[in-house]
């Protein structure tokens, strides 16, 4: 079924029109394969428990100098990334390539994407956006649209970008950082903010717990390739175990205080090649878990997380899809019908080629 208000009109398609669309049963029921469907259960729980949650998403991604066709012509030959240079936050790189980044904010503006930021990041070729918080399905469709977006503009210069979680095995992956809040839905106040007390509230805590506690049997859903694996290195910003910090970018939850209106979490582990409408859901069904169950979270990690004892996340697809499909918990929060769809089509995916590829 077509959801009317995804409509957009096609920057590059004049006199075209793209639409969001969800499956449903023939009966009528929602479809519980569906990705968007998911997402929309998820946040039927938040409505109930009387939130309204709020999602930003931060993207990296790779440009490449090859052309599609002869990425594939090459038959896996190193690609070339666009600019050489390690540089983040590079004036000159953007310069070099203005046009190209003015078409994207056009763009982004036309699909009504709104951007905050978008910058190059550590590694050659390498660009971070940053895309601004809203409710969680918007936030998702966004998302799915950005992709869209910048794959076309470079297909039209000839050029290629990649959103692989980890492209070169030498240089940083790609993440797709997830920052969340929850607000009322009578005053909309800011659900992780305590006012009486001027700090992060219980409810954050407990928000908190939820994430790290379910975080190595929903891995799959954050780390969906084998690819994926392979971004999860200590010392690359790519978290190995289940932990979380105020403002530890070294933890896979990242807890940001900034009062009322900007205090936040981050979900850092998630890789570029995520389904957003897969991630925001498992990541709000585990909080807002830990919120109904009062999960009390381990204690903050205040230096290097790699270095702490604490459970590790999965090393590989097949380790992560074990775990999922013997989560009790999954199966409550997600449904046992998606679970099992869910496994199934990594199974198919882990079985196309070896892990030790």
């Amino acid at each position: 079924r077509i959801d009317a208000s995804s409509r957009r009109a096609l920057p590059w398609n004049a006199g075209t029109a793209l639409l969001m669309l969800d499956f449903h049963r023939r009966d009528g029921e929602p479809h519980p394969a569906c990705a968007r469907q998911l997402l929309r259960t998820v946040l039927g729980r938040a409505a109930a428990a009387g939130v309204v949650p709020r999602f930003g998403a931060e993207l990296e991604y790779y440009l490449l100098a090859d052309s599609r066709d002869q990425l594939h012509k090459d038959g896996g030959s190193p690609p070339t990334p666009l600019t050489p240079g390690m540089f983040g936050y590079s004036g000159l790189r953007l310069a070099e390539h203005a046009g190209w980044v003015q078409d994207l904010l056009d763009t982004a503006q036309q699909l009504d994407i709104p951007i905050e930021g978008l910058h190059t990041e550590t590694g050659p070729g390498a660009y971070e956006t940053a895309i601004a918080v809203d409710e969680a399905m918007r936030t998702a469709d966004r998302v799915v649209l950005f992709k869209l977006a910048v794959k076309q503009l470079c297909a039209r210069r000839g050029i290629t970008a990649s959103f692989m979680a980890k492209p070169f095995e030498e240089l940083p992956g790609c993440s797709l950082h997830l920052h969340q809040s929850l607000v009322g839905t009578g005053q909309r106040t800011a659900v992780f903010w305590d006012g009486a007390r001027k700090e992060p509230s219980p409810g954050l805590r407990y928000y908190v717990g939820g994430l790290v506690t379910l975080m190595p049997e929903l891995s799959c859903l954050h780390w969906p390739t084998i690819n994926s694996y392979k971004r999860s290195v200590a010392g690359t910003w790519a978290p190995v175990n289940a932990t979380w910090g105020f403002d530890n970018r070294t933890a896979a939850v990242r807890v940001i205080g900034d009062g009322p209106d900007g205090t936040r979490i981050e979900l850092r582990q998630p890789g570029a090649d995520a389904n957003p409408y897969l991630a925001i859901a498992a990541s709000l069904a585990a909080g807002l878990w830990g919120i109904e169950h009062r999960v009390e979270p381990p204690p903050p990690v205040r230096g290097d997380a790699y270095q702490v004892a604490a459970p590790p996340l999965p090393r590989t697809l097949r380790q992560a899809i074990a775990l999922l499909r013997a989560s009790r918990r999954a199966r409550e929060l997600l449904g046992g019908e998606f679970v099992e769809h869910y496994c199934a089509t990594r199974e198919w995916e882990a079985d196309q080629r070896s892990e030790e590829h």
